[in-house]
């Protein structure tokens, strides 16, 4: 059975928990810390085995020959993951990002390497070979090699992409938050053309689409959600352009048509940490489109594997089975 297979960017978090963010200069007291797999390579990857193990699930990455890289393969490994597309090299470090978590809040803040990622194109995906129904890339943006110019198809990734799609397997785009606009829009744009689905927060689908998703008071502007959905659809996106925020997830269908669905409403006390929700949304996307579910309905799952998320202060202690997902929607949905 085709599954479904997870490629790009592959990290080892290291957590520190935290009392507040200090500013410069300052001390901040770190509470615990912890170790965990991060970057979609891993989180998004795990997110679909854990709602349901009998989909086969791949991940795709390079790692260096260091103890984070036998680290991440070995962690993946014990989910079910076939970690046989994930290389190492001689070349550089894993990937590692220290990881600030505000504990009562869960805000994060990111110091972060990018190590063998920067290495990471298209000689590593092993196409010749690739036997999937879905494949995910991310982070777009993020992925040095693969943002590098191509005289045919814009950018490296926008022609792996292609070269995905030319094997007849759906696409799926999953990209960074980078500060500058006009390089975000650089850098992702050219391959929307070939990507099936997009998945992206309110504040990269708002720059890729040239349309703000906040207000300068920070608060979400709801109604420029529709236009940023469907501006990604034009810019080419074939499938659904989803786009999640901490109030809401929202998608733009195959034909057009806007959806949009509520996060849960979680008590007080039961967020240990936001690291990785984003990639949980992605894998309940992902998951509902390899399961062929209507866009709604995919838009409660992500937000109640988002929500299950952020019970853990890692990125997949949290995550459970779809069972368990259906449960806390109908639990704390609003």
């Amino acid at each position: 059975m085709k599954g479904i297979a997870v490629a790009g960017t592959l990290v080892a978090d290291n957590i520190k928990m935290i009392d507040s963010y200090p500013g410069k200069g300052m001390l901040a007291d770190i509470s615990r810390t912890d170790k965990g797999i991060g970057g979609c390579v891993s989180n998004t990857a795990a997110g679909v085995k854990l709602l349901d193990p009998s989909i086969p699930v791949k991940s795709i990455g390079l790692v260096g020959e260091d103890d984070n890289g036998r680290f991440l393969k070995e962690r993946l490994s014990r989910l079910g993951i076939d970690t046989e597309g994930i290389r190492m090299t001689p070349d550089a470090v894993t990937s590692f990002s220290d990881v600030m978590t505000v504990e009562e809040t869960g805000e994060r803040t990111f110091f972060h390497d990018r190590g063998a990622c920067r290495l990471f194109s298209q000689e590593h995906m092993g196409l010749d070979t690739l036997d999937a129904k879905l494949v995910l890339i991310g982070y777009g943006g993020l992925l040095d090699s693969l943002n590098l110019p191509d005289e045919v198809y814009g950018t490296k990734l926008a022609r792996l992409f292609h070269d995905v799609k030319e094997r007849g397997i759906q696409t799926a785009m999953d990209v960074a938050s980078i500060q500058d606009a006009a390089r975000m829009q650089e850098l992702v744009i050219p391959s929307l053309k070939y990507v099936d689905h997009l998945i992206v927060n309110e504040t990269e689908g708002g720059m890729i689409a040239g349309i703000p998703a906040r207000r300068e008071d920070g608060s979400l502007d709801r109604r420029a959600l529709p236009a940023i959905c469907r501006r990604l659809k034009e810019l080419g996106t074939a499938g659904w352009a989803v786009v999640h925020a901490p109030e809401l997830g929202c998608a733009a269908d195959e034909e057009g048509n806007y959806h949009e669905v509520p996060s849960l409403k979680l008590p007080k006390g039961y967020i240990a940490g936001a690291v990785g929700a984003g990639d949980a949304f992605c894998a309940g996307i992902l998951y509902s489109i390899y399961k062929g579910l209507p866009v709604e309905e995919a838009l409660k799952i992500g937000a109640a594997t988002a929500a299950a998320n952020l019970s853990a202060s890692d990125s997949i202690g949290g995550l459970r089975s779809i069972e368990g997902v259906r449960e806390l929607y109908e639990k704390y949905s609003v």
